[in-house]
């Protein structure tokens, strides 16, 4: 079969881009080069269009029909451009990706069709009165690098997570996360005007069905996509327990969170929140997520 050269070809004739595809099926060495060239002659045409938009167009001879003409003038001469004395040395490149690329396929029976199963996470299955982290058997399964004020905040929350988790079916550690993400691992928690802790690790504000104490703190909103700052009233508990309790409540008793309620899949739990309307943030279902799976909580917990 004979080389194509494109740069006689008429830069709009279908007849020779038919004769590439069809050297293409062939895997014809001909056509890969054919085709490197079409490829540098598109970036050639994209340089020439980019100097006639920068030259003033006010000429007595300047119209619509010129512009057109010009255009054509242009992929005609990129095409030119690309294949001969070799070009911008692009389509050089790309020929030899290309032919690495055609080369014979490596058999898939020496290869494995799916990843190794990566390691498992372990989840503690202790009763609440118990706690399934502490510094030395942290240590020890290797969380050294977990900050010590985040594995802190899991051990003093992980109890009434615990208990939550019976109460709604969903993992304790996902309830952990969220609480991680609200307080920033208990270092936001909202105070009360003595610097006493609310226990609010949910961000659960104090609407007109609250009776209970409150406490105003300042928090990001988003409104139509842009974040503010905004000075809110919170719920105020006596404790955790009080905190995870109501959190149980509302995600039990408002049907929005039906679907979250009993959910074992991290994504499906977070989307879920955020579907639901739990939080402003458009980016708080990944960032949970990112939460549940990373080494802090892994590693605090797999021990």
């Amino acid at each position: 079969m004979s080389t194509l050269d494109i740069s006689k070809q008429f830069s709009l004739d279908v007849n020779g881009l038919n004769a590439l595809k069809l050297q293409a099926h062939n895997s014809s060495p001909e056509a890969l080069k054919a085709t490197a060239q079409q490829f540098e002659a598109l970036l050639l045409q994209v340089v020439l269009k980019s100097m006639r938009d920068a030259t003033p167009h006010d000429g007595m001879f300047d119209s619509e029909q010129t512009r057109m003409y010009e255009s054509l003038l242009d992929q005609q001469l990129a095409q030119v451009l690309s294949s001969k004395g070799g070009g911008t040395g692009l389509a050089t490149m790309i020929e030899k990706q290309l032919a690495r690329t055609n080369q014979d396929p490596v058999p898939l029976g020496n290869l494995p069709l799916s990843p190794p199963p990566g390691p498992t996470f372990p989840l503690p299955t202790l009763p609440s009165s118990s706690l399934p982290v502490s510094p030395t058997s942290a240590a020890s399964t290797g969380a050294e690098s977990v900050p010590p004020a985040s594995r802190e905040f899991i051990s003093r929350v992980w109890p009434h997570a615990y208990s939550a988790s019976r109460a709604t079916g969903i993992p304790a550690h996902f309830m952990v996360a969220q609480a991680a993400l609200e307080t920033g691992w208990g270092k936001s928690e909202p105070r009360l005007a003595d610097g006493r802790p609310s226990y609010n690790l949910f961000g659960i504000k104090a609407g007109k069905s609250w009776n209970g104490p409150v406490v105003e703190a300042a928090s990001s909103e988003y409104v139509d996509g842009v974040m503010e700052k905004q000075v809110g009233r919170f719920r105020a508990y006596g404790s955790y327990a009080e905190a995870f309790n109501d959190y149980a409540k509302l995600l039990l008793s408002n049907p929005r969170y039906a679907g979250v309620v009993g959910s074992k899949d991290a994504g499906t739990f977070a989307r879920g929140l955020q579907q639901a309307g739990y939080a402003t943030d458009p980016l708080y279902a990944s960032k949970l997520t990112r939460i549940i799976a990373g080494n802090t909580l892994r590693q605090s917990l797999a021990s």
